[in-house]
């Protein structure tokens, strides 16, 4: 990921995400982290109950 959004391309002058319009800000390696953080505190869900197709 850091090289995708956070190096610029010496050839694009911008990261290549910027250049194929996913994003517009040069991104920071802390952002990358808040993402990982952000992922980690979620807890699970649990799942529902299995439910089985109707047969036609």
């Amino acid at each position: 990921m850091y090289y995708d959004f956070c190096r610029i391309h010496q050839t694009l002058q911008v990261t290549p995400p910027m250049e194929a319009g996913v994003t517009k800000k040069l991104w920071q390696v802390s952002d990358i982290v808040a993402l990982i953080v952000d992922k980690e505190a979620e807890k699970p869900r649990r799942r529902g109950p299995y439910k089985k197709k109707a047969r036609v």
